[in-house]
């Protein structure tokens, strides 16, 4: 799968915002990232990050792994975007769940070395990652 190898290629940072992760191997590729040495911060739904089969809780627990929810209870944070050591971006449909790996039809588009879109994503994050301080 081309979001795990780009997972897995991260040699610095991975900035990571979906809706929900329930796929192992997703979550195991954060983990071994983290392991590596890699900065690894997940924004993700709060509804959805204590929902039965999240790998969230592991990815909180896990060393070197930063995680934070959104804080709106009206609403969903719905994006499912990732971008790779600042350089790549990964966006599209595809939910991080182990029903979009073997049935659903989604989409997934890697993007390198796209400065616009890629700082686009990047400011996306970052205000994110800010208003999102307290939901650690």
């Amino acid at each position: 799968m081309a979001l795990l190898a780009e997972l897995r290629a991260a040699s610095q940072t991975l900035d990571v915002c979906v809706f929900t992760i329930t796929c192992n191997e997703i979550a195991d590729a954060l983990v071994d990232a983290a392991s590596r040495g890699v900065r690894v911060r997940v924004i993700t739904d709060r509804e959805q990050a204590g929902n039965k089969g999240s790998d969230v809780t592991r990815l909180r627990s896990t060393p070197g792994i930063q995680v934070r929810t959104d804080n709106d209870e009206a609403s969903h944070m719905h994006h499912k975007f990732a971008i790779v050591d600042g350089t790549t971006l990964l966006n599209g449909s595809f939910n991080w769940t182990r029903g979009a790996v073997l049935s659903n039809q989604e989409n997934v588009v890697v993007s390198r070395r796209v400065p616009f879109l890629t700082s686009a994503f990047a400011a996306r994050f970052e205000y994110m990652w800010k208003q999102f301080a307290g939901n650690s």
